[in-house]
Formats: C-alpha cells, structure tokens, sequence
C-alpha cells in the first residue's frame, strides 16, 4: 500500500513509478531512518499517542530490520517500496502488524528525509575526519623522516628558491588541516533536528522536539518548519568542502605525477599502487595519482549539480529536492575512498633525497640571497635586485651559478659585494635566511612540525569526541 494512495482513483503508470522511486539509491539511509524513527516514536509515547507496549514493539521492529538489513542483501531488493520510508513502514507492518502504522502519526515524509540527510551528513563528516587525521598524521611523519634534506621550490613552474622537504610536505598538511576545519564547520552549522516539522507547518501532535533533538544528538530543534523541510544548505556546504578536499588531493596527486618522472627523480612509485603498460614492459604508471586528480571533477561536477537543482525552487518541498541525494552520496563516497588509499600510497612511497638536494643547489635559487646580502649593507632593494640580475646574464653568457662568479666581476654589478658574499650563497645559509615563522629556515620548520602536531592531535581528540 503507498503511503499517499488514499485519494487516488487511478494506479500510476508503471514507468513512472519505476522511474521516480528513489528506493534504489536513498536505501543507503537505512540506519538513519531507523535512528530517526526511534526517536520520533519515544516522542509519541511521551505525547500518548502510543501505549509503552506499542513502543515496545514498533522499537522492536525496527531494530529487526537493521539486523536483517545488515545481513541480508535480499532484504533491500524490494521493487515495490517508494522510498526508505515506506520500505520501513511496509517492513515494520510486517513485523508487528497496523501497529506499524502508528509510527507515521503526526509526521510527514519531508521532515523525514530532512532529517535523515543531515544524519547522514553528520556521519559522513565524523568519517572523513578521522580519515583525514590518517592522512594528516602519514604526511606528517613523511615531514619528519628528511630532517635536513632539501628540494628546489617552484613558482610559475620554474625553480624559484630552496626549501626543506619538510617544509614542502607541510604545505599539505595546513592544506588539510584547513579541510578538516571547513568539515567541523559544516558540522556544527548542520546539527540541528527538523522532526517536528510536519510537511511545512510543524507536527500536528503536541511533540517534545527538544527531547527528539537531544534524543539523535543533535544540538537543538530547526527554528522554522517551512526552512526544516525545504533546506539543503548543509548538503552545498558539505559537498563544496568535499570540492576543496578532492581539489587539494588533485594538487597533490598532480605534483607526484609531476615529481616521478624521469625529469625529476625525486619520488619513487610504490608498485602496489601502480599499473604496468599492455604494450610497453618498461613502464610503472601512477594511476592512483591520475584517478585521485581524476575524480576532482566528479566532486566538484557534484557542487554544480546541487546548485542547479536547488536554484530558484519554491519554498517549501519540492521533488526536485529528490535530485540532492545522488550527487552527495557519489561525491560522499568517491572522497570516502580516495583517502585510505592516497594514505597507503604515502606509506609506501620513496623520496631521493639525494636527488632533491642536488636540484635545490642550481637554477639561481641563491638570487634573492644574494640580493638580501646587498640590502643586508644597506643598497636599497631595488638597487640590489637589478645588481643580483645582471649577475645571473653574467653566469648564464658564461655558464655559471653566482657563486662560480669570481669577487671582482661580482663587484663590478656592486662593490657592496665581500669575500663572505660565497659562503651566503650556500645552501644551509640561504635555507637559514628563511627564519620567520611560516619560513623553511630549520627552527622555524621544527615550530611548525610541533604545531602540526599538537593541531591534529585535537583532530583526533574532536574525532574520539563524536564516535
């Protein structure tokens, strides 16, 4: 029996039914409908709509169904329920007999769902986040293996100064830092409960929506029954934080393709997670890495197609509304995945520190260095940089770096140049120019690991908080 047949005088035409069901995707909310309708139907004892006996067994029921549901794969292949909520009815019907049907009383299928999403939602992030300290915690350690190991940095892709490694890989780590803050954002914002709401009114029963919301962890009711049953703010904030991560996993993955080649040598692939070529026996391809940037696009396609869905949609629920679910639960799912393997692969990964020591002592990338040790005597920093400029076309009509450039030609572009001006131009002197915080000088990155540190540690505690 449908849920809303009663005035109808005519069946609906096969194909449609078949093609407006949302049951084949929306059962995946299965243990948040079940969560939800406990809660509602404690609230309806309380209001004496059921008798402690009827709750007893509609609570009964609904946890047989999470049981069957959990060891059954038969169980959701039901071709005739609507929805995740007339799948409940219709199983709870069968369980406990028209008992069942009380526990619809006094709400409505748009709060239902409502709900259920922001349930879903809230789940989702408390996944994600301990995923992300998993993640953030390999990046780290990876930071803390090179100690003193440097590689050339780039700007517009070209070799701009040296760095740390640690330094480079903690760039990432502040990436996602960031990302785990805009999911407890998303959170706290979304953790409110629209039960209660009826269908765009409010209940029409004399419900305790405070106890509900306290009853599913959510931290108060939803303020207005006509915003609760129509709203899916939280689901764009929630997918367009999902768009940033996956876009920060793209640079990532980008880089390491980028690393890995033979140009660069600066990063072996680990064969497990690497594909070999049908016609070519030398090659290793980085396919974790190309589907990881990959798959960016089907998160951030998923933002698109949320926004047009809800743009210009009449308060309050609409079927359109109906659309929101599959693009957040495939771009829930995709970033779901990608992190325990993007964590894996920088497990198995191996940097040639040689290499990127080598690569960080070339190209110029002492210039600003040396155009510091000017300013540093007091040449205005203009002067400086077209002094330090003029000695890089030197060395390259020569074929040289600046330091191979004899004291009396250096002194030619400036005589504020000394004998001291070569050992400036070292490596370990122009990393420890760098002392500012947030700078790759040595100091400053062994600050910045320890606040990393302390940092995902309060990830971690926020994840124990919510498990």
């Amino acid at each position: 029996m449908k849920m809303w047949s009663g005035r109808f005088r005519q069946p609906l035409d096969p194909e449609f039914e078949r093609w407006q069901r949302s049951f084949p995707f929306d059962q995946c909310l299965l243990p948040y409908e079940l969560e939800a309708s406990g809660a509602h139907a404690r609230a309806l004892e309380l209001a004496g709509v059921l008798s402690s006996e009827e709750l007893a067994n509609i609570l009964r029921g609904l946890k047989q169904i999470g049981k069957r549901a959990a060891t059954d794969r038969q169980f959701l292949a039901d071709d005739e329920a609507e929805d995740v909520h007339h799948f409940v009815e219709k199983q709870l019907v069968a369980l406990i007999g028209e008992t069942g049907y009380k526990l619809h009383s006094g709400r409505s299928r748009n709060e239902q769902i409502a709900t259920d999403l922001r349930l879903y939602v809230r789940g989702t992030i408390d996944q994600l986040q301990s995923l992300l300290a998993d993640w953030l915690d390999v990046l780290l350690t990876r930071a803390q293996k090179p100690g003193d190991a440097a590689m050339p940095a780039y700007t517009h892709l070209q070799p701009a100064e040296p760095v740390l490694v640690a330094h480079w890989l903690l760039a990432y780590v502040e990436m996602f830092l960031r990302d785990s803050e805009r999911l407890a954002d998303v959170r706290a914002r979304l953790n409110v409960c629209p039960l209660g709401s009826g269908a765009v009114a409010g209940a029409t029963l004399p419900l305790d929506r405070g106890a509900i919301a306290a009853d599913l962890g959510f931290d108060a009711p939803t303020a207005n029954s006509i915003d609760a049953t129509s709203d899916r703010d939280f689901v764009l904030e929630f997918v367009q934080a999902l768009s940033v991560i996956a876009l920060h996993l793209s640079r990532w993955a980008e880089e390491m393709i980028r690393f890995s080649t033979q140009e660069y040598g600066f990063i072996s692939l680990p064969e497990a997670y690497s594909t070999g070529s049908s016609a070519m026996p030398q090659k290793k391809n980085a396919d974790l890495l190309e589907l990881t940037r990959g798959k960016a696009g089907r998160v951030i396609g998923a933002t698109t197609t949320l926004l047009m869905t809800v743009k210009g949609l009449p308060l309050a629920y609409n079927k359109d509304l109906q659309e929101t679910q599959e693009p957040l639960f495939d771009a829930s799912q995709t970033v779901l995945s990608i992190l325990p393997l993007v964590t894996g692969w920088m497990k198995e990964m191996e940097f040639d520190y040689a290499r990127m020591q080598l690569a960080a002592q070339g190209g110029f990338m002492n210039a600003w260095a040396a155009a510091t040790y000017l300013v540093d005597r007091g040449v205005p920093s203009r002067l400086a940089h077209e002094a330090v400029g003029k000695a890089v076309k030197l060395c390259l009509k020569q074929g040289g770096e600046l330091q191979d450039l004899p004291l009396a030609e250096l002194q030619q572009m400036h005589p504020a140049f000394g004998n001291d001006i070569y050992q400036a131009l070292t490596l370990e002197a122009v990393l420890a120019i760098h002392n500012v915080e947030g700078g790759t000088a040595r100091g400053s990155v062994k600050e910045a690991i320890q606040r990393a540190e302390q940092r995902i540690a309060h990830l971690r505690g926020e994840v124990h908080a919510h498990a």
